[in-house]
């Protein structure tokens, strides 16, 4: 009886795990930290806007936009990059990372998702897609996406979906089921309602490709970049930041990135 009992107690324990999984995946994959949206100019970003963004379905949307500056380049259309962060950062958190890596002469706007930071809602990356492109200061043709993390799956489908001139990706995985498998190999795969398929998107992206992925990610692991890299049609650079996790890679790769970064987009411009 004592072994009976603590099988339909592990049993029922297991239907409670399935059951919180289920209800609360989304909340796993997108924990969407509030922050209030700092004004660039007050942190002594003088490039820099606060925008706001509202999309069909009437989200708002908030976020910053830096406007390129560079004395050597001729004035506006300019390139620009669209930048999508990881599941956990806010505009708040990672402005000085923005500012710090955006390249000369390019533009470049990060939004809070829905939900996240100071915007609310839903939207699409359709919207932060013609945000960019209706700004007079942009040239459509020279518009560049980048994806970090969770941010990566918001990238590839930008890139795969509109034409953009290259893609950045920074620790990228596979695809949620990948995920879902390496973190939680004991719940079934039909409870996952998530896609965030990065490897269907790259192929059917043919611009140039720039992937980050440091060698010491727990979190995503390096093989998952080189398979996202690996189904890519279009060329691929892959740069390993040895001795980076998943949450380093800004201070590991340093100068060394962001320079790789820069080249990346002033190579590619057509």
């Amino acid at each position: 009886m004592l072994v009976l009992r603590i099988l339909i107690g592990l049993g029922l324990a297991y239907l409670v795990l399935l059951l919180l999984a289920w209800l609360f995946q989304d909340r796993l994959a997108f924990p969407a930290p509030r922050a209030r949206m700092p004004d660039p100019k007050r942190v002594g970003v003088e490039n820099g806007e606060r925008v706001e963004l509202v999309s069909g379905d009437g989200t708002k949307l908030v976020g910053w936009y830096l406007r390129a500056v560079d004395l050597h380049r001729p004035s506006p259309p300019s390139p620009a990059l669209l930048w999508f962060y990881g599941n956990g950062e806010t505009v708040a958190a990672i402005w000085p990372v923005v500012r710090e890596f955006q390249p000369p002469g390019t533009a470049v706007l990060v939004l809070d998702y829905p939900g996240y930071g100071g915007s609310g809602g839903r939207a699409t990356e359709g919207a932060l897609y013609a945000a960019l492109t209706a700004r007079p200061d942009v040239d459509p043709r020279r518009i560049y996406v980048y994806g970090r993390s969770l941010g990566s799956a918001v990238a590839t489908y930008t890139a795969a979906h509109h034409p953009v001139a290259g893609l950045i990706l920074e620790s990228p995985f596979t695809n949620a089921a990948a995920m879902a498998k390496y973190h939680y190999g004991l719940l079934p795969r039909f409870l996952l309602r998530l896609s965030l398929d990065n490897v269907a998107n790259v192929r059917r992206v043919s611009c140039p490709i720039l992937l980050f992925h440091g060698d010491a990610d727990r979190l995503v692991p390096t093989a998952m970049g080189m398979a996202v890299a690996a189904a890519a049609v279009g060329p691929v650079e892959v740069v390993l930041i040895h001795g980076a996790g998943h949450n380093d890679t800004y201070d590991i790769g340093g100068q060394s990135y962001r320079d790789k970064m820069w080249r990346f987009i002033g190579r590619t411009v057509p």
